[in-house]
This record gives structure tokens, C-alpha cells and sequence, in this order.
């Protein structure tokens, strides 16, 4: 790093524990933590260093580190520790030392002015931190001395130096406030406080934005500085107005474009900027001034540019909808951006390969006409009057933007442009059921006369993406809105059929079209005819896989009880597809779940013998795996046919049959069908546990094909119970598992209370019981190695039970383990995991840590309640930068340990 030479490897390292902390003790501890090759030897220093840091000794120490002839990692542990102990042991410094510290820091800072940053950055933090403790009584005026102090006469020598010092302590200041564990009163002292300074800092920035000779450099991290201060609500009028139309100055500077973008796009995205009406109105203009800039970086495919400028429409129009909507005298102009932002949504290029910006818009279509329905029904008039003809422009983008490219062109992306695209038309479909809202029936109206001419010309040539991206529009309407009453529909299903199908994608959408109008063929069974032939055509199609068997299943769903002329034909396909193992695991459950469905309409008298046709190839093949020899072939195998079992047994519901029903044996003197087969193949089962007792997968399944069946048949499962409590009992007191204890818990909720089965599931309860005693009186530590494995194996399942349970089990575990007294180094490995729970499922992960943290004492009695609810605020807050949830961990794993405050250093080198 930088100068420090690596150690002499024939020197032994220095005993740590017994040296006194003095400056060249500090000096190497540092050398050995940067270049001792032995882990054990590095921490050992850390932990001396972060023991250092915190002593009384630290505040002499650090300045000799500081000095001029240190290298600069030397120098940068001197500004780390400075800031550590101004920001965690204030109270230790005497307040007549105020000053003088206040004056080091200053001088400190003009000194290393020209760097090394790092050295700089720690210094403008460390005076940032003392500010904030002694402002507004002790450091009045704290910002105007700042500016007073650095700002430099135009002909200094270090003029350009000191200005970008300057900069950077004006900018790290805010961000520390951000950063702070504040009570909410002194917060709102401070806030009031820095806002009251910006009067000192918005005439400099405006001041060197506008030189003219002034370098990038300077008015970059001036744009920086204001993105720092927006924050914290300073007002939008008057001289910051000033100071906003100089950034968009700034987007002129091919240098500072990107960062003039972000530095408007975080200002005027401040929900408080609604409070300053006129300087929003005044700041259209500037923002329509973009148009032609935009369209010509669109025209010549720069993708950066068109970018940049479609988020700062976007932030304008999405931010203050309402409120610009309510400046009617300036309806035109709002107007004129709503078409800007509608240009952006089809910006030429297919989207992620051709072009980024259109998926920047979605959200603003969602809030503009959410705003407009929020309006009494009069204004709603007005509105839609000038809104309407806009949205159906919308429409003909959306679906020219969710056009499939060319085969030629779609088979050469890449697998992550392929599902970045997918996702994009699923963003598209859920824009469209907004647009819905807006234009009602005659939206699809316009999409049905569309394809109707599209399919009956038959004389022009026409592209198969026209046709998928119109029933494409069709489906993520009837996907999320009740088309039932739709006068359109009966027209669709009799163009379904007239569609030639050449292309996988197509043929995907036709099925997925299909599936959506699902609940209306259940009220016009009549035409169940037009279509089903085509979704049992795609069933024998691998390529249509996940299309077609989701389709069949919602049809048997919603259909059950008008398919029986389809029956056989169903049934035949889809048992010769299962045989020949066409679909994958996940689609084979799926048709088993519809073929439940299905089943269940029939009449009792034919359940069993259907059942027995569809059952019997898999059971054979499953008694012959069960007498193989245990291989990791013969288990993906017994658990797919398992899991095939359960699928079925989950939706093979017959209770409603017998609801009204006479002249019928009743229910109670009928075995269910699903009894039957359980009790047929139990035999097989244990043969199969004899095997695979140990495997916890293969148990698992074992546990699933019983625990749906029950959950399905509830008392009519009675016939079992004696053999399934027995069979339980056996295989928890071998091998303890948890699909075991789940399926114990669903026998003891629904058995217990009956009096013909308490003795079974007593004595199942005292063998569980029992055991898990014996399993605690030997320790957690192997449970939770075990089980921690088995749990990011979870994480990979595409089931949401199992996926929910494994991401459940790590947001438990992982506070406990951050706050215990494992070893801190883990703590960065684990911050991963919260990182990517809370960046894929943060309304879950918020739930989840306000369920596990709200326990008194846990993780640690070290930490308050407040500190645990600031630990999940700063952690919810993180969703893109790791950096920082790694030191948002630490310090409070450290927090938990009775450390903290001891991670200034290591966190931020």
C-alpha cells in the first residue's frame, strides 16, 4: 500500500498484547496488519489497533501520525482515529479543549489540501463530526467559518487546492449528519441549524459554477456538494433556484454531464420541492429546452445522454404529478412534458441491447394517472379530456417497445439480455393494466379491431411480432382485470384459432393468452372447444413447457366441471407427456396439480380407476428404484415421482361432491380414493425409508406426499393415521427432521381432539418430544452447521414456501450470529446475505428484523431497543450499496459486543 515496505519474513512479528501504545508501537502494528502474511497475526493487530483507537492515549497519539514525513497509510489511521474519537467518545475531551481541536483540524486540513485524499476525506469527517456536536452553541456560524477559512484569493498558489478542500468538507458534512444516531429533538436542532448555514454555501457554489475559467474538477464536486446538501429540504427559491438553473448550465459540459444529471435528478426529486410551486413551473422550460438534445442522442444512439436527460424529466413529472396537474394556467406546459417523458418510452432501440432509458418512464404513466383518478369526478372530466388521447399513444409505444427483435438478432443476446427483456415486458404488461384504468373497454376494443384486421388480411405480409404483441397487450389486461363482461371476448377466442403459429414466442403468448381468459371459458364453456385443441397441442412441445402446462392447469381449475368431453383426451396426453418425461420436475408437479382438478369433477365411481391408470407406470418405476442400490439418480428420480404424488394429492379434492348429493353411498362408507392409493403404496414407502432413512431430501418428499394428502382430505385421512403416526415415530427417532415434526404438527391439529385416534398420536407426540430433548442436551452447535448448509440449498428452490422458510431461517439466525461472540471477520460474509435479502425482498426482510429484533436481549443484552431499531433503518435504507451494509454490520456487531465506535479505520481503508 502506497510506500510501507512489507516486513523482513525472517523477523518474528512483534508481540501485540504486552507494547505500550506509542506511535511507533502504532506504526507497527499497522506494518504487520498490511503485510504479515499470517491471518492469525493480522487480527491480533487489529485488534490491538481497534483497542488503541478507543483508549484516552489516542487523543495524543494521533497527531504525531499525521505528520508530514508518514506515509500516507500512517497518516490515514491519525485522521481515522480523530474521527473515531470525535463521533464515539466526545464526552472524554474536555470542553475547553474545543478550540484548540477545532483549530488543529482546520490547519490539518489546509495542510493536506493537496492530498492524499484518503487523508484529506478523514480530516473533513473528523471536523464534519465535531461541528455537528458543538453546532449551533458552541460553533456558531460553523459553515460560514468554513468558507471564511478555505476560501482562497484567486491568486494563491494552492487557490484551486484549497477551493476543492473546501468542497469536500462543505460535502462530507451533511453526509454525516445523515449518518448520525441522533435523538429526534437534537436531530431536529441540527437540521435547523445546517439549514440555516446554506445561506453561506449557496452563493459559493452558484460562484463557481459560473466561472468561466474555473476547471471541471472544481465545479464537479461543486454539483457534488449541492446533491449533499438537497437532503436536508433546503428551499427551492430564490438564490438555490439560481443555483439549479446553473447545473443545467452545467449539462452543456460533456465533462460534467453525468454528474449535473444526478445533482438536478436528487434536487428536484425532494418531496419538500412541492412546497416551492412557481420554481417547479419555472423549471419546465429548462427541462423542455432538453427535447432536442434528447431526440438528437436518440438519433444517434447516445444511449448516455438520452439517459441522463430522461431521468431528469422523469424526476420533474413523476415527483410532482399533483402538483403540477393543479398549475392549470400552465397545463400546456405540463402537457409538452408528459409528451417529452412518452418520447423517452419509445426511444428507437430494443430494450436492454439497443437502449436503456424507456424503462425509466413505466413508473411516471402508473403515478400520472393515479393522480388524475384521485381528482373529484369534475376535474377527472377536464383531465381525461387532454390525458386520454395521450394514453392511447402510450399504448401503440408499450406495444411496439414489447416487440420480439428478429430471430436472427434474438438468438444471438445474451441469456441476461433475454431475461432483463422479459422482465421488461412484464413491467410493460403492468403499465398496461394502468393505462386500463384510464381507458376502460375501449382499450380493448381497439386491441380486438387491431388484431382482427391484422389476422384477416390476408393479402399483406405480416410479422408474426405484430400479431404476439397485440394478444401480448390482450393478456396483461385479462391477467389482473375482470373481463367477464367484456363484449370483445367471444371475438378474441374465435381469432385464437386462426393464428398461424411459426415461432416459439408466439405460440408462448397464444398459450399464456388462453390461461388469462380462463374464468371466462368457466361461464362460456361452449367455446372451451376453440381453444383447448391448441393448448393440448403445446402440451407435447418441450419448448412450450411452462406456457402450456400453466394454461392446462388454470383451465382444469377454473373449468373442472364442464371439461368432460375433454376428459379422456386430456388425460391420454398428458399421461403419454409424463411418461416420456417431456416437461421438467417443476411442470411435471404443475400438471399434476391440474389433473387433480380435473379429477375431482369426476364422478366418484371413476376417480379411483382414472387414478389408478395415471398412477400406475410411476408407482412401478418407483418400486423398482426403491430395490436399487441408493445413487444420486435413483433419488432425483424417487423424489420427482414423490413430488409428482403430492402435486396431485394437493388439488384432488372430492368433499364438495358430496354436498347435495342422492341417492349415493355416503361419504363416510366410500374409502377416498387417495386413502386407497396411500394404503397400496405404504408398503413401498418403508421400503423406501429402509433405504433412505438418512437422506433428508428423500424424507422430506416422504413427509410431503403424507402432509398434503392430509391437509386435502382432513378426516378422511382416519384410515391412516394408526400407520402414518407409527411410520412418523420411526423416522424421527432415527434420523430427527423437520419435515417429520411438520407432518407431526398437522396430525396433532387435526387428529388430537378425536377420540378413536389419541392414542396414536400420544404416543407419536411423547417420541418427539423425547427426542428433540435428547437432541438440546447435546447442543445446537451441529444443528445449526447442519442445518445453515441446508438452508442456502433452499435459497435455490423455486418453490416460495421453501424459499420464504430459507430466507426466514438466515434473517433469525444471521442477527444472532452478527451479535454473538463468533469471530468478527465472519460479519462481512454475512452482510452479503442481508445485502441481497434486501435488495430482492425488503418488505419481507423489514418485517422479519422488526419479528426477530423486537425480543428482549436479543441478539445481545449489550443493545437497546433504539439501537436495534436504528441497526434496521440504516440496514432497509442500503439497497445498492454493499460497502456500506458490510460497515452498518460490523458496527453493530461490534455494538453488540460492548466495541463499538472501533471500526473507524478498517471501514473506511
Amino acid at each position: 500500500i502506497y510506500g510501507m515496505e512489507p516486513p523482513d519474513s525472517s523477523v518474528q512479528s512483534p508481540d501485540l498484547v504486552s507494547l505500550e501504545l506509542t506511535v511507533e508501537n502504532v506504526e507497527k502494528a499497522l506494518q504487520q496488519l498490511y503485510y504479515d502474511p499470517d491471518m492469525e497475526h493480522k487480527n491480533v493487530a487489529q485488534k490491538w489497533l481497534t483497542q488503541a483507537q478507543t483508549s484516552r492515549q489516542a487523543w495524543q497519539f494521533c497527531w504525531p501520525l499525521l505528520s508530514p514525513d508518514k506515509l500516507p497509510e500512517i497518516q490515514f489511521f491519525g485522521a481515522s482515529t480523530l474521527h473515531t474519537k470525535i463521533s464515539c467518545h466526545w464526552a472524554d475531551l474536555p470542553t475547553d479543549q474545543h478550540q484548540t481541536l477545532r483549530m488543529q483540524l482546520l490547519s490539518h486540513i489546509s495542510h493536506f489540501s493537496s492530498g492524499p485524499k484518503m487523508v484529506l476525506t478523514r480530516l473533513c469527517v473528523a471536523l464534519a463530526s465535531l461541528a455537528l456536536h458543538t453546532m449551533p452553541q458552541g460553533w456558531p456560524q460553523a459553515v460560514a467559518d468554513m468558507v471564511r477559512v478555505y476560501q482562497p484569493e484567486k491568486e494563491e498558489v494552492n487557490a484551486n487546492a484549497h477551493c476543492l478542500a473546501l468542497l469536500e468538507l462543505l460535502t462530507v458534512l451533511p453526509e454525516e449528519f445523515q449518518s448520525y444516531r441522533l435523538p429526534q429533538t437534537r436531530r431536529a436542532q441540527l437540521r435547523e441549524a445546517l439549514a440555516g448555514e446554506w445561506t453561506a454555501v449557496c452563493p459559493l457554489l452558484r460562484q463557481l459554477l459560473q466561472r468561466q475559467e474555473g476547471n471541471s474538477q472544481v465545479k464537479e464536486r461543486a454539483l457534488r456538494c449541492l446533491s449533499s446538501w438537497v437532503g436536508l429540504d433546503v428551499p427551492l427559491h430564490g438564490e438555490s433556484e439560481g443555483l439549479l438553473q446553473d447545473c443545467f448550465a452545467a449539462l452543456s459540459d460533456p465533462e460534467l454531464f453525468d454528474t449535473a444529471v444526478e445533482t438536478i435528478v436528487s434536487s428536484i426529486s425532494q418531496p419538500d420541492c412541492q412546497r416551492y410551486t412557481d420554481a417547479l413551473v419555472n423549471l419546465m422550460p429548462l427541462v423542455l429546452g432538453l427535447h432536442d438534445q434528447l431526440k438528437a442522442a436518440a438519433r444517434d444512439g447516445d444511449m448516455e445522454t438520452s439517459h441522463g436527460i430522461c431521468r431528469i424529466a422523469v424526476a420533474l413529472g413523476e415527483t410532482h404529478s399533483r402538483t403540477l396537474l393543479e398549475q392549470v394556467e400552465h397545463w400546456q406546459g405540463y402537457l409538452a412534458l408528459v409528451n417529452m417523458i412518452l418520447f423517452c418510452t419509445g426511444i428507437p432501440g430494443h430494450y436492454p441491447v439497443n437502449e436503456t432509458t424507456s424503462s425509466l418512464t413505466l413508473t411516471f404513466w402508473y403515478t400520472l394517472q393515479d393522480d388524475i383518478l384521485s381528482f373529484e369526478e369534475d376535474k377527472q372530466v377536464v383531465y381525461l379530456q387532454v390525458y386520454r388521447p395521450v394514453y392511447f399513444q402510450l399504448v401503440d409505444v408499450l406495444l411496439h417497445k414489447a416487440h420480439f427483435p428478429s430471430e436472427q438478432d434474438y438468438t444471438s443476446w445474451s441469456s441476461d439480455d433475454k431475461e432483463q427483456f422479459r422482465i421488461y415486458r412484464v413491467d410493460i404488461s403492468d403499465t398496461l393494466m394502468y393505462v386500463y384504468e384510464i381507458l376502460g373497454a375501449e382499450l380493448l376494443s381497439n386491441l380486438y379491431d387491431r388484431l382482427g384486421r391484422l389476422l384477416m388480411d390476408t393479402e399483406r405480409p405480416k410479422a408474426w411480432q405484430d400479431t404476439e404483441a397485440l394478444l401480448f397487450g390482450f393478456q396483461a389486461i385479462a391477467e389482473t382485470i375482470d373481463v367477464n363482461y367484456s363484449d370483445v371476448i367471444p371475438g378474441l377466442i374465435g381469432l385464437i384459432p386462426r393464428i398461424s403459429i411459426s415461432n416459439i414466442q408466439l405460440a408462448d403468448t397464444v398459450m399464456y393468452t388462453i390461461g388469462s381468459l380462463a374464468e371466462w371459458l368457466a361461464d362460456h364453456p361452449m367455446m372451451l372447444g376453440n381453444v383447448l385443441p391448441m393448448v393440448l397441442q403445446g402440451l407435447v412441445k418441450a419448448e412450450l413447457s411452462v406456457s402450456s402446462v400453466s394454461t392446462l392447469k388454470r383451465i382444469c381449475r377454473e373449468c373442472r366441471h364442464d371439461l368432460a368431453p375433454y376428459i379422456h383426451e386430456i388425460m391420454t396426453v398428458s399421461q403419454d407427456v409424463l411418461v416420456k418425461d417431456i416437461h421438467k420436475s417443476s411442470q411435471c408437479m404443475w400438471l399434476m396439480q391440474g389433473l387433480g382438478f380435473l379429477l375431482s369433477a369426476l364422478p366418484m365411481e371413476e376417480i379411483l380407476g382414472s387414478l389408478t391408470t395415471l398412477l400406475t407406470p410411476h408407482i412401478q418405476r418407483l418400486d423398482t428404484l426403491a430395490h436399487q442400490e441408493p445413487s444420486p439418480t435413483a433419488k432425483l428420480s424417487i423424489i420427482h415421482i414423490l413430488g409428482m404424488l403430492s402435486s396431485l394429492f394437493t388439488t384432488l379434492d372430492i368433499s364438495r361432491q358430496d354436498e347435495g348429493s342422492e341417492g349415493t353411498t355416503p361419504a363416510q362408507a366410500r374409502p377416498n380414493p387417495v386413502v386407497v392409493v396411500l394404503q397400496q403404496v405404504f408398503t413401498l414407502i418403508q421400503t423406501i425409508l429402509s433405504k433412505w432413512l438418512s437422506d433428508s431430501e428423500v424424507v422430506e418428499a416422504v413427509c410431503g406426499v403424507f402432509e398434503r394428502s392430509v391437509k386435502t382430505l382432513l378426516n378422511d385421512f382416519a384410515p391412516m393415521v394408526q400407520q402414518l403416526s407409527e411410520m412418523l415415530g420411526q423416522i424421527y427417532s432415527a434420523f430427527p427432521q423437520a419435515s417429520a415434526l411438520d407432518l407431526t404438527r398437522q396430525m396433532v391439529h387435526i387428529f388430537a381432539g378425536e377420540k378413536d385416534h389419541f392414542s396414536p398420536i400420544q404416543a407419536l407426540i411423547e417420541l418427539v418430544t423425547s427426542t428433540t430433548l435428547s437432541i438440546f442436551q447435546q447442543g445446537v452447535y451441529n444443528w445449526f452447521c447442519t442445518n445453515s448448509f441446508s438452508g442456502v440449498l433452499s435459497l435455490k428452490f423455486p418453490e416460495t414456501p421453501t424459499a420464504k422458510s430459507a430466507c426466514m431461517f438466515f434473517v433469525i439466525t444471521l442477527p444472532l450470529i452478527v451479535g454473538s461472540q463468533s469471530l468478527c471477520c465472519l460479519t462481512e460474509h454475512f452482510s452479503e446475505v442481508l445485502f441481497c435479502l434486501n435488495r430482492h425482498c425488503p418488505v419481507l426482510l423489514a418485517q422479519w428484523l422488526k419479528e426477530g429484533l423486537r425480543v428482549p436481549g436479543f441478539p445481545s443484552a449489550q443493545v437497546s431497543m433504539e439501537q436495534k431499531d436504528t441497526f434496521s433503518q440504516q440496514l432497509l435504507r442500503e439497497q445498492t450499496n454493499k460497502r456500506r451494509v458490510k460497515e452498518i454490520v460490523k458496527e453493530f456487531s461490534l455494538l453488540c459486543r460492548g466495541m463499538q465506535g472501533t471500526t473507524g479505520y478498517s471501514a473506511d481503508y
